[in-house]
C-alpha cells in the first residue's frame, strides 16, 4: 500500500509552526513636536532603548518617525533634539494586535546651544499642560484600563489619587478635597461638555457607567485645584480629556464582550494617500445579564448604549479639522406587580419610568500661523435629557401622582485660543468661549402635608456666558518658572462677572527635587434650575433667585515633589480653600447650602451669603511601571465644613477627614507570549455625614423626613473596599486578546450608605453600598 502524502496540509502546518516560532513585532511609530507651539520638529532622534542591535530613526519634514519590527513587549523611547531637552518615555506597551501610535512634545532649552543640558527627563510625572503647575497630574489609558474596579471610566480611576473619595461606588461621582461633586468640570478636546455619564442625575458630575470608551481616550490631566487660568466655572477639579486619532495607514478592530455588554471599536485611513483617519466605537448593554446570573441589580430593568467617534480630517492649506462627539441613551423601569403580597418594601409599589440622554458633537480646527503660534478653534453643540417620572399603586392597584420631572437644555459652545511662544523662556495662552444655552425645565411633585401637586420649577428660557482667559509661562531659568493669568466669566442674564487671578511657581531644587506653589481665585454659576426655581409669595409665583451671583473661592497650594530613583517618586502638597459668596437657602434657621447639593436643583429662595473652608495635607508615593510591578499609595488628612444663614459650622456631608488608598499590579510573563496580570485596590477613607431622621414626622407622612436643625451631625462608619482584577494577555501573529475577570468589593464588606424610612413596614432601615461584583471581559484586538 502507498503512503499519500497530502503536501497542501504538510506545507501549511510548516508556514504554521514557523510563524509561531517567529517573535512577535509591530510598529511603532508617531510625531515629534514642540511642547508649546506643537510645531512638527524635523531631523529629531528616537530611539528604542536596550535594543539589540539598537533600532532608531530620525523623524522626516513632517516630524513624523517610524520604528518598524519592535519586539512585543514593554519598551522605554528616547528623543533627542539639537537645542531641546531630552526626554525618555518609560513602558511603552507593544502589542501585536495594534500599531503604537505617538505623539511626543519636547520642551525648548532656554539655554540654547551655549549651554546644552542633556537629561532624561521622565514624562509620566507631569502633566499635559505645561502651565498646569500644582494639583494637577497625567492619567493615561494604561492606568484606566489596569487599575480593579476602574472599568476603563476615568472617575473610578480617579478614586486612587489623592484627595479623591467617591460619593457612592455604585457610581462614578467622586468629591475631590471635601467639594460638591457638582464643583467639577469637564473638557474634552479644550472645550467645556456636559456630564458623559450613564444614568446621571440632572446637575451633577457622575454617574452609572463612564460614557466615554478608553478606545477613544488619549492621556489626559486631572486638576484638584488653583488650576490655570483657561479653567473656568469650577470649584473643585477638571478633567481635561484628550482623544487620540485613528490609526491612518492600517485598519484596526477592536472588540470586547462581557457581563456590562458589547463593545466594538474600528479605526482606519480613509485612503492610502490621505492622511486623515477615523476612529469609532459603538457599546450595547443590558444589565439584566448580571441579573440571570445571581447577581443583585434591583428589580427594574436597566439598558444602555453609547457612540463615540473622531475623525480627523487634515488640509495642506487650511490647517486640520476634527470631528468628534459621543452620544449615549440609558434608561431603568420598574412596573410594581399587582399584588401585595409581593410588597415587602413601600419601594415595590411604585410605577418608575426614568431615562438619561446625552449628545455631543465638536468640530475643531487648528491652523499654525507661524512656526512660533497656532490657533486652535471650535464650535461644539450639546445636549442632554433627563426625565423621571414616578407612581405609586394605592390598594387598588390603581397609579397615583407622586412625582414627575423633565429636565433638556441645549447648548452651543464657539472657543478660540490662540498659543504663541515668545521665545525659550516667554509663552502665552490666551482664549475666549461662548456659550449659549436653551433650556426646558420642569418639576412636579405630590406634598405630602397638604395633599397638594406642586410645581416648584416650570421654564422655558435661555442664557449666555462669556468667558475669556490669558496666562504666561515664564522660565527665567532652568530651574524656575512662573505661571500667571487672569480669567473672567460672564453671566449675561443677570449680569454678574467675576475677574479671577491666578499665579503658581515652581523651583527645580535639583534633579530629582522641586517645590510649588499656586494660588487662584475661582468661581461657578448656579445650576440653571436655581436661578429659575418659583415659590408662592402672598398668593404669587415668584422666582426669587434670578439675581444670584457665583459661588467662589480662593485655592492656595504648597507642593513637594521628591524623586528617590528613576521610578519612585514621592509628594506631599498640603492645601487651603475659602469659600465665600456661596448661594444659601435665604432662611436664618436653615442648613441648606449649595456646598453640600452633589444632584439637582434646589428650588428655595437663596442669597449669596454662605461661607465655606477645606484644608488638608496629601501624601502620594508612587513607582511607575517598573520591571512589570506599578504600585500607587495615597493618603489624605483634610477637613471640609460650611456655614449657612443659621450661622452654624458644620461638616460638609463628604468631610471624611481621612482617605487612604492603595493600587497595585503585577504583570507576569508566562510561556508563549502569554502575560498574566494581577491588580490590587485597597481604599480606606473616614465616613461620610448625615442627617438625623425624624420619625415622627416620616411616619406622619409616609416617606423620609429629616431634622433639619441636625443637619450633617451624625457620622457613617469608616469605609471599606478591596478590589482585585486578573487577566490573561496573549500576543498572536496578528491579534492581542485579553481576557479579565474584575472582582470589585471582593472581600464583600457591607459599607452603610445611609438610612430610610420604610413605610411599609413602619421602621428605619439601612442601606449598604456595592457589595461583591464579578464583571467578566473579553477583548481581541487586530
Amino acid at each position: 500500500m502507498k503512503t499519500r502524502v497530502h503536501f497542501p496540509f504538510f506545507l501549511a502546518l510548516l508556514v504554521n509552526l514557523t510563524l509561531h516560532a517567529q517573535s512577535l513585532t509591530q510598529t511603532v511609530r508617531g510625531t515629534v513636536v514642540d511642547k508649546i507651539s506643537q510645531s512638527a520638529l524635523p531631523g529629531a532622534s528616537v530611539v528604542v532603548l536596550n535594543s539589540t542591535p539598537l533600532i532608531g530613526t530620525t523623524t522626516d519634514t513632517d516630524g513624523n518617525f517610524k520604528l518598524e519590527r519592535i519586539p512585543v513587549g514593554i519598551h522605554t523611547i528616547r528623543v533627542s533634539f539639537i537645542g531641546y531637552k531630552d526626554i525618555t518615555i518609560p513602558n511603552v506597551t507593544v502589542n501585536s494586535g495594534k500599531e503604537v501610535v505617538l505623539t511626543l512634545s519636547i520642551e525648548e532649552d532656554i539655554t540654547q546651544l551655549n549651554e546644552i543640558v542633556v537629561r532624561p527627563d521622565l514624562e509620566k510625572n507631569k502633566p499635559i499642560n505645561e502651565m498646569a503647575t500644582v494639583s494637577t497630574r497625567t492619567f493615561s489609558v494604561e492606568e484606566t484600563r489596569k487599575f480593579a474596579a476602574a472599568v476603563n471610566d476615568p472617575g473610578r480611576a480617579a478614586v486612587s489619587f489623592a484627595g479623591v473619595v467617591s460619593t457612592d461606588d455604585g457610581s462614578n461621582s467622586i468629591s475631590i478635597r471635601g467639594n460638591s461633586p457638582t464643583g467639577l468640570l469637564w473638557r474634552m478636546e479644550g472645550v467645556d461638555i456636559p456630564n458623559p455619564n450613564h444614568f446621571a442625575s440632572v446637575a451633577s458630575s457622575g454617574g452609572g457607567i463612564s460614557i466615554l470608551s478608553t478606545q477613544l481616550l488619549s492621556n489626559s490631566d486631572f486638576s484638584t485645584g488653583a488650576f490655570p487660568a483657561e479653567y473656568g466655572n469650577a470649584l473643585a477639579g477638571v478633567f481635561d480629556l484628550n482623544l487620540r486619532k485613528g490609526n491612518n495607514e492600517k485598519r484596526e478592530y477592536t472588540v470586547q464582550a462581557g457581563f456590562l455588554g458589547l463593545d466594538v471599536a474600528a479605526e482606519g485611513p480613509f485612503s492610502k494617500n490621505y492622511r486623515g483617519s477615523y476612529l469609532i466605537n459603538y457599546r450595547y448593554s443590558t444589565l439584566s445579564v448580571l441579573s440571570n446570573l445571581g447577581v443583585n441589580v434591583g428589580d427594574a430593568v436597566t439598558n444602555f448604549q453609547d457612540l463615540s467617534y473622531n475623525i480627523f480630517l487634515p488640509t495642506k492649506k487650511l490647517g486640520n479639522f476634527s470631528l468628534f462627539g459621543f452620544g449615549g441613551l440609558s434608561d431603568q423601569n420598574q412596573n410594581a406587580k399587582k399584588d401585595s403580597t409581593l410588597w415587602e418594601e413601600d419601594y415595590q409599589r411604585y410605577n418608575y419610568n426614568y431615562f438619561s440622554n446625552t449628545g455631543v458633537t465638536g468640530l475643531k480646527h487648528t491652523v499654525t500661523l507661524n512656526p512660533n503660534t497656532f490657533l486652535q478653534s471650535s464650535i461644539l453643540l450639546s445636549g442632554h435629557n433627563y426625565g423621571d417620572q414616578e407612581d405609586r399603586l394605592n390598594n387598588s392597584y390603581e397609579p397615583q401622582f407622586d412625582f414627575r420631572s423633565a429636565y433638556t437644555t441645549k447648548r452651543i459652545t464657539i472657543t478660540s485660543v490662540l498659543n504663541n511662544k515668545l521665545n525659550a523662556k516667554n509663552s502665552l495662552r490666551s482664549g475666549v468661549y461662548l456659550k449659549r444655552y436653551a433650556y426646558n425645565l420642569t418639576k412636579r411633585y405630590l406634598d405630602k402635608e397638604t395633599d397638594q401637586i406642586e410645581e416648584p420649577l416650570n421654564s422655558t428660557s435661555h442664557a449666555s456666558t462669556l468667558q475669556a482667559f490669558s496666562q504666561w509661562s515664564y522660565r527665567p531659568t532652568e530651574k524656575l518658572t512662573f505661571n500667571s493669568g487672569i480669567h473672567f466669566l460672564f453671566l449675561n442674564d443677570n449680569k454678574t462677572y467675576s475677574v479671577e487671578p491666578r499665579i503658581s511657581a515652581q523651583y527645580n531644587v535639583s534633579e530629582k527635587q522641586s517645590i510649588s506653589i499656586g494660588y487662584g481665585l475661582h468661581s461657578q454659576m448656579q445650576t440653571l434650575g436655581v436661578y429659575q426655581a418659583q415659590i408662592q409669595e402672598n398668593g404669587m409665583l415668584t422666582k426669587p433667585n434670578l439675581n444670584l451671583g457665583f459661588n467662589k473661592a480662593h485655592h492656595f497650594v504648597l507642593a513637594l515633589d521628591r524623586s528617590l530613583t528613576k521610578y519612585l517618586h514621592v509628594k506631599v502638597e498640603t492645601y487651603y480653600q475659602q469659600l465665600f459668596h456661596i448661594a444659601v437657602e435665604n432662611d436664618v434657621t436653615s442648613p441648606v447650602s449649595s456646598l453640600v447639593v452633589e444632584d439637582g436643583y434646589a428650588t428655595v429662595a437663596m442669597v449669596n451669603d454662605g461661607v465655606g473652608k477645606n484644608y488638608g495635607v496629601e501624601l502620594t508615593i508612587e513607582q511607575f511601571l517598573h520591571n512589570n510591578l506599578y504600585f500607587l499609595f495615597s493618603g489624605s488628612l483634610y477637613n471640609s465644613q460650611y456655614k449657612a444663614l443659621d450661622q452654624v459650622w458644620r461638616n460638609t456631608k463628604f468631610n471624611g477627614n481621612h482617605a487612604l488608598s492603595f493600587t497595585a499590579g503585577k504583570d507576569y510573563q508566562l510561556k508563549k507570549n502569554r502575560t498574566f496580570g494581577l491588580n490590587l485596590r485597597t481604599i480606606y477613607t473616614g465616613g461620610f455625614w448625615t442627617t438625623p431622621i425624624d420619625y415622627e414626622k416620616s411616619a406622619e407622612f409616609g416617606e423620609t423626613r429629616y431634622v433639619q436643625a441636625l443637619a450633617f451631625t451624625e457620622q457613617l462608619p469608616d469605609y471599606f473596599r478591596t478590589d482585585l482584577k486578573l487577566s490573561l494577555k496573549r500576543n498572536r501573529l496578528k491579534a492581542t486578546t485579553t481576557l479579565a475577570l474584575d472582582i470589585q468589593n471582593v472581600t464583600n464588606h457591607k459599607n452603610l450608605g445611609g438610612q430610610y424610612y420604610e413605610a411599609q413596614s413602619g421602621k428605619v432601615e439601612k442601606w449598604y453600598m456595592l457589595s461583591l461584583l464579578p464583571i467578566l471581559s473579553y477583548r481581541i484586538e487586530f
